[in-house]
C-alpha cells in the first residue's frame, strides 16, 4: 500500500495530519494477518477505515455489497492510498468495525424487509440468522464472525475487542486461527 502525497495532500489537517500518516510512504502487509497497534488518537481508526473503503467496503462496515450511509463521516485519505490487490481471488469479505456496527445490523434488517416475506431473512441468515439486536453486543460479533467468516477473503475489523468479554475474545481468537 502506498500514500499519494499529492496537490490533496494538506500535512497540517486531518486526516493527513495524524500520527498514523507520518514517516512512511509504503507499506508490506503479511499475507494473512495484520494488526495495527497504536495509542488512542493516533489515527489507526482513520486508516483501517480508509483501507476498507479503497477496497470497495462500505465506510460504516459489512460485506462488499453493502451500499448504505446514515452519516457520510469518513475521511478523504481512502483517496490518498494506492493498493497492491492480491493476485488470488477473494471470494468473501466484511469490514467490520466496533464503532458503526449498530448501523450494520439495523441495514441487515432492512434489507430483509425490503425483500418481502418471500426472501425472508436472505441477509439475516449469512449473520446466524437472528436479529443481531436481539443479542447482546458481544454475542451478536460472535455470531458475525461464527457464521459470515470464511477462508479466501478480506476481514477488516476495527477494533472488533470492543464488544467481547475475555473468554468471547479467546473464543474468537480460536475461531479466526483456522482462517490463517
Amino acid at each position: 500500500m502506498e500514500l499519494i502525497r499529492d496537490e490533496n495532500w494538506d500535512a497540517k489537517s486531518y486526516p493527513f495530519s495524524l500520527p498514523v500518516v507520518r514517516g512512511w510512504d509504503r507499506l508490506e502487509f503479511h499475507p494473512r494477518v495484520t494488526f495495527f497497534v497504536g495509542e488512542n488518537g493516533s489515527g489507526k481508526s482513520t486508516l483501517i477505515e480508509a483501507i476498507a473503503v479503497a477496497t470497495g467496503f462500505n465506510a460504516e462496515g459489512g460485506s462488499i455489497n453493502f451500499n448504505f450511509s446514515t452519516r457520510a463521516s469518513h475521511s478523504p485519505l481512502y483517496n490518498q492510498l494506492r493498493l497492491a490487490k492480491s493476485p488470488r481471488r477473494r471470494r468473501d469479505g466484511y469490514f467490520l468495525r466496533a464503532e458503526s456496527y449498530f448501523n450494520v445490523a439495523t441495514n441487515i434488517e432492512e434489507l430483509d424487509r425490503d425483500d418481502g416475506p418471500v426472501n425472508s431473512s436472505k441477509v439475516m441468515n449469512y449473520h446466524g440468522g437472528h436479529s443481531l439486536h436481539e443479542m447482546s453486543h458481544g454475542q451478536s460479533f460472535m455470531a458475525l464472525i461464527e457464521h459470515r467468516f470464511g477462508r479466501s477473503g478480506l476481514y477488516i475489523l476495527d477494533e472488533p475487542e470492543a464488544a467481547l468479554s475475555p473468554n468471547r475474545r479467546h473464543a474468537r481468537r480460536l475461531h479466526l486461527v483456522q482462517f490463517v
